[in-house]
């Protein structure tokens, strides 16, 4: 694969920057380099700027209102955006329900749905883990009751990132009872205002409220809401999965905060010296940049693959257990890169803001609660042990 960019892929990066250096206000851009809290409402007008330009849709094709980005522009597009600081795009309108229905989903589904995901104005969570179905989805009870011309939902999902702030969720619920795990599945959409829909916080050990439980009392979803055929649901599942496990790599946001990491490094001091003059520290920083430019590599392959209207296939995985390898040694050497300074972290270091004087530098208050937080990289999208055996099945043959 030639690396090197053309004389037009470089002309588009440079658009790009200079789009990012007029539009980046410098709060947002101090959060998001710093590790700090990025309020969803800056996260939704940043959509809806991109939108306006014509850049809502990075990743989608044109006919459904996407930039048709090749995978070369699409990954420059992140990594610039990543390095600028700029919010990270909310992924799951944009890079997997999308996805989602425009595959499999009816013309009116289509329509209905695409274009308020450009726009940012709804906001969507996913609905696939339960307490009983993790990493086994397939044993998922939640159940859809058809009732005439709609379902009646009944069931709990857990760890549903930001659904206290989501318009839809998109959910794998069991349609026939009596059916082979993987078979009796659906893929159904559902308003979370429904009579029924209860959003319930789960508090994290960093004191931070991203996930919650939600619950499904007799909640009646219209029959068109349901994305392709009945029973047959697995399919969208799979193929969801294989773009999430994809875009869990992280390569633009990870490439920023290895360079965050090094300024970590050269203004920590270690016998008078610099942490980034320590031979063992530079070592495993040196270790992890390698590690982090091959797993680029592998993810412009991804992306190829997806240029040429293929799922991604099980090198996702790949790019799955390395991605989240890579984020959680990142945020391993920032904490020890301060120390001490690292574990009294407050749940105000994330908003940028403190009640009383800060102990220690001001660029170690998040650090604990990032690499708490970094803990379940690891589990969410299916966890790195079976992603090694989908690796071990699909690509080995064992």
């Amino acid at each position: 694969m030639d690396l090197n960019f053309t004389p037009g892929e470089q002309a588009f990066r440079e658009e790009v920057r200079a789009f990012l250096e007029r539009h980046l206000t410098p709060p947002m851009r101090r959060a998001v380099l710093e590790g700090l809290h990025v309020p969803p409402e800056e996260t939704v007008a940043w959509q809806r700027l991109l939108h306006a330009h014509g850049w809502g849709g990075p990743n989608w094709p044109t006919e459904f209102g996407g930039t048709g980005w090749d995978p070369v522009r699409q990954y420059l597009f992140e990594e610039a955006c990543a390095a600028a600081g700029a919010p990270r795009l909310l992924p799951f309108g944009l890079k997997m329900v999308g996805p989602v229905i425009m595959r499999f989903g009816s013309d009116a589904q289509q329509r209905r749905f695409l274009p308020r995901i450009l726009s940012g104005e709804d906001w969507w969570c996913q609905g696939y883990s339960e307490p009983e179905a993790g990493s086994d989805l397939a044993s998922l009870r939640t159940r859809a009751d058809r009732r005439g011309d709609h379902y009646l939902v009944n069931g709990q999902k857990a760890w549903i990132t930001l659904a206290q702030h989501a318009d839809w969720i998109f959910c794998l619920v069991r349609t026939d009872q009596a059916s082979k795990p993987q078979a009796g599945i659906s893929f159904l959409l559902i308003d979370m205002k429904s009579p029924g829909v209860t959003v319930r916080p789960i508090i994290m050990l960093d004191g931070g409220h991203e996930v919650n439980e939600v619950w499904f009392e007799d909640v009646a979803v219209p029959a068109e809401n349901l994305v392709g055929e009945e029973n047959k649901g697995w399919t969208q599942a799979k193929f969801l999965l294989g773009h999430e496990r994809a875009n869990i790599a992280g390569i633009g946001s990870s490439k920023r905060e290895l360079e965050r990491l090094k300024r970590i490094a050269a203004a920590e001091l270690k016998h008078g010296r610099p942490l980034a003059e320590d031979p063992f520290f530079a070592a495993r920083l040196a270790q992890v940049e390698i590690d982090l430019m091959a797993l680029e590599i592998t993810n412009l392959r991804v992306l190829s693959a997806e240029a040429e209207r293929r799922t991604p296939g099980p090198e996702a995985s790949l790019l799955k257990i390395k991605g989240t390898e890579i984020q959680q040694a990142l945020t391993e050497l920032m904490m020890q890169a301060v120390g001490p300074y690292a574990l009294p972290f407050r749940v105000e270091a994330l908003d940028g803001a403190f009640a009383g004087e800060p102990v220690g530098p001001a660029h170690a208050a998040p650090l604990a609660a990032t690499y708490c937080n970094m803990r379940k990289a690891s589990i969410y999208g299916g966890s790195n042990e079976i992603q090694k055996n989908i690796i071990a099945q699909l690509i080995l043959g064992l």
